[in-house]
């Protein structure tokens, strides 16, 4: 199962965030909150959490909820597994 924390890195490591990985908590925002998590981005993230953590996503799996706060995408990362 994937951790809180494998999945904060992960996003942490795409979006270049740097130190600030550190401060991101399950209910951090990610869409419009961090201006580094655009459309691309969250592209970026996918490929990085299929890649590193062995699951696959269909683009009708993902939606704006999915990506609300790192808690809810932890939550998605782990129904995948």
């Amino acid at each position: 199962m994937a951790t809180f924390e494998e999945v904060r890195q992960i996003v942490g490591d795409v979006l270049q965030l740097g130190d600030r990985t550190h401060a991101l908590q399950p209910d951090s925002a990610l869409l419009g909150n961090i201006p580094e998590f655009d459309s691309m981005a969250v592209v970026s993230v996918i490929t990085a959490l299929e890649d590193q953590l062995g699951i696959f996503v269909e683009d009708d799996d993902i939606s704006g909820e999915t990506f609300e706060t790192l808690g809810s995408l932890t939550e998605f990362v782990q129904s995948k597994r």
